[in-house]
């Protein structure tokens, strides 16, 4: 009975421990997810806006004749995708979902004839595929929160030069974002979005064609065009990291309550079990000795 309450005791002070490390990452989630929200607030006008002009400007400039927005090109089959992970773990599903998204786009671009190249940001996404002996091409890890803006920037560049190379083996006819995009602090949805030819990314089911106002270009549409692109690109990426992390702090601190929930329930099992193993050893201590006086007094003998 003793060796059984020294077990449990060290389950309970084990399981208190846990709490309050699962506690203390809840609290430091929840305090990160305004900050990270506001920058998604910060960062979606410009996105949007830069949509906006780009979508103008091939609405109103059909001569303009752009790599970026030729429908029909297909050259060497091969369809980037960047997927968003984290870089750590006690995330719940967050990483999971973002790759199941993936691998749904993946497998319709295989069904499609097309070949699936994957860039990596997150140390999950990066040890999911290399486990598999699937490595991305390029993985970005680890990365920091305040480095999001000349990450962004990097993958841009990146996803760039192999969309316009020549080379056969590294020339890209499409490209997809896979993140999760931050709806609110309670939900978070993992999408795959196209952002490589323009002209569908972000054609919703049902939604009306966006109207544009006239506009004149100078110097011409393709200046305009070569020059907006590249900030197209760059906003979009870094948009999707912000929203990824908000939506990791959300994911976080979900997961942070439900561990400590669990490791509470823990707590209160195991201290009935304590607590019933010691009722069980007074018990048991208690009959022996009324035993011991009723075989004492049985035999006619006395303690002196």
């Amino acid at each position: 009975m003793g060796a059984q309450q020294r077990e449990y005791k060290k389950r309970i002070t084990s399981a208190q421990g846990m709490k309050k490390i699962f506690k203390a990452k809840e609290m430091v989630a929840a305090s990160r997810i305004a900050k990270a929200h506001a920058r998604v607030l910060a960062t979606t006008p410009y996105a949007e806006a830069i949509t906006r002009a780009i979508g103008a400007v091939a609405t109103h400039s059909t001569d303009v004749e752009h790599p970026f927005l030729d429908q029909e090109r297909s050259e060497t089959g091969r369809a980037g995708i960047l997927l968003i992970t984290a870089d750590r773990g006690m995330t719940g599903s967050y990483s999971h979902n973002a790759i199941r998204a993936a691998e749904e786009l993946a497998n319709h671009l295989i069904d499609e004839g097309k070949t699936p190249v994957l860039y990596v940001v997150g140390r999950k996404g990066e040890t999911y595929y290399t486990f598999r002996n699937r490595p991305p091409v390029t993985a970005w890890t680890p990365f920091q929160e305040s480095e999001i803006p000349a990450l962004g920037h990097e993958i841009a560049q990146r996803l760039t030069g192999d969309l316009l190379s020549e080379d056969p083996e590294v020339h890209l006819d499409e490209a997809y974002l896979v993140g999760t995009r931050f709806l609110s602090r309670f939900r978070q949805v993992a999408r795959a979005t196209r952002l490589v030819p323009l002209e569908v990314v972000d054609a919703e089911a049902g939604a009306e064609a966006p109207s544009y106002p006239l506009y004149e270009f100078a110097p011409d549409a393709e200046t305009v065009m070569d020059e907006l692109i590249p900030r197209y690109l760059e906003s979009r990426i870094v948009n999707l990291l912000m929203q990824s992390m908000a939506s990791e702090h959300a994911a976080t601190q979900r997961a942070m309550k439900t561990a400590t929930d669990n490791a509470e329930q823990q707590i209160r099992k195991f201290t009935r079990l304590a607590n019933s193993a010691r009722q069980a050893e007074i018990t048991q201590e208690i009959s022996e000795i009324v035993g011991g006086a009723d075989a004492l007094s049985g035999s006619g003998r006395t303690e002196r």
